[in-house]
């Protein structure tokens, strides 16, 4: 018996997989209870300014908020309202990368607590210009939906008509109905599909996908001893590249604007490999697969480009410096 192929198996296949369908399940439970409490109003007033500058739903704003908590919780309110019908695919689309910013949030005290004591005053840069990154995209969706979406016939901030309250029996047997129908869908969708990214993973074909990026021609302008902290944050992970990064740093091989610059390319080109890893599965498992496959790649390439834009002014007041 295999036992390395087993202890593989399990984990990188059966527990991921599992705490992701139980993630999810708890997300469909939160989600569930908050429509059934009438509390998708409540919640959205917290976002109530941005909501109603993008002329956003309600339920977009409720899923802003929950961001802040559970990135699984918001994503499956997102995807009950869009089964329902009563959020449009368009809305969706920017209700997803509206959640970038929370999402940010969300994982900020890991990367600033993670990365001050490896590159010390490059880590303040380096998160500022990632935060930069997140306000311009949730401004660029604000902007853009006031643009494509009509407002909404009802204010956000107005509570929901007053009916007749369910016990707390009826909403917990509703929910677990709801629960049990939903699950069965997700399972259908995202076991086979994780199943599939593991072996690809596993035969190498990721492998190969980061390799071509961490040489990729398009990094010559990054100084030669940097390209090991992007090729480290893409075949490895984001602190193998900091740990590369702070020694190059403690014997004066580069500068901070040079490890900087490399992170912001590591960043942007790991992303998209973790993404097709570990964000599409769980994706396929909350939305249909076609509308996942168009979230995960529209969410990668504005998030790019935000960071790119930031990236690029950083890049040209630096060398105004240096000139």
């Amino acid at each position: 018996m295999d036992y390395q192929l087993l202890a593989e198996i399990w984990s990188q296949l059966v527990w991921p997989l599992t705490r992701i369908l139980l993630f999810v399940a708890l997300g469909l439970v939160v989600a569930n209870l908050i429509e059934s409490l009438k509390w998708t109003n409540h919640l959205a007033t917290l976002a109530r300014p941005l909501i109603r500058l993008g002329n956003l739903s309600a339920i977009t704003g409720a899923s802003f908020s929950m961001a802040f908590v559970s990135g699984v919780s918001a994503n499956t309110m997102l995807a009950e309202a869009y089964d329902k019908g009563t959020l449009e695919k368009k809305e969706m689309v920017l209700a997803n990368l509206f959640n970038s910013l929370p999402r940010y949030f969300l994982h900020l005290p890991t990367v600033f607590f993670l990365t001050v004591p490896l590159i010390k005053g490059a880590a303040f840069i380096y998160v500022g210009i990632t935060f930069c990154s997140s306000l311009l995209q949730t401004t660029a969706v604000v902007a853009l939906s006031r643009l494509l979406l009509k407002k909404p016939q009802a204010p956000v901030e107005l509570q929901p008509r007053q009916e007749k309250k369910a016990t707390l029996r009826a909403v917990l047997d509703k929910n677990l109905k709801r629960l049990r129908k939903r699950m069965k869908k997700i399972v259908a969708f995202m076991v086979p599909v994780y199943i599939l990214f593991f072996l690809l993973g596993r035969y190498g074909i990721f492998d190969q996908l980061e390799d071509l990026f961490a040489s990729a021609w398009f990094l010559s302008w990054l100084a030669p001893q940097s390209l090991g902290i992007v090729i480290l944050h893409v075949t490895a992970e984001f602190s193998a590249g900091l740990a590369a990064a702070s020694v190059l740093l403690a014997d004066n091989s580069l500068e901070i604007r040079e490890v900087v610059l490399a992170l912001l390319a590591g960043n942007i080109l790991a992303a998209p490999i973790r993404a097709l890893r570990h964000q599409l599965p769980y994706y396929m498992g909350i939305f249909p697969p076609k509308l996942a496959l168009e979230l995960v790649a529209v969410s990668q390439i504005v998030r790019a480009a935000c960071v790119i834009i930031i990236g690029f002014c950083y890049y040209s007041f630096t060398l105004a410096t240096l000139g």
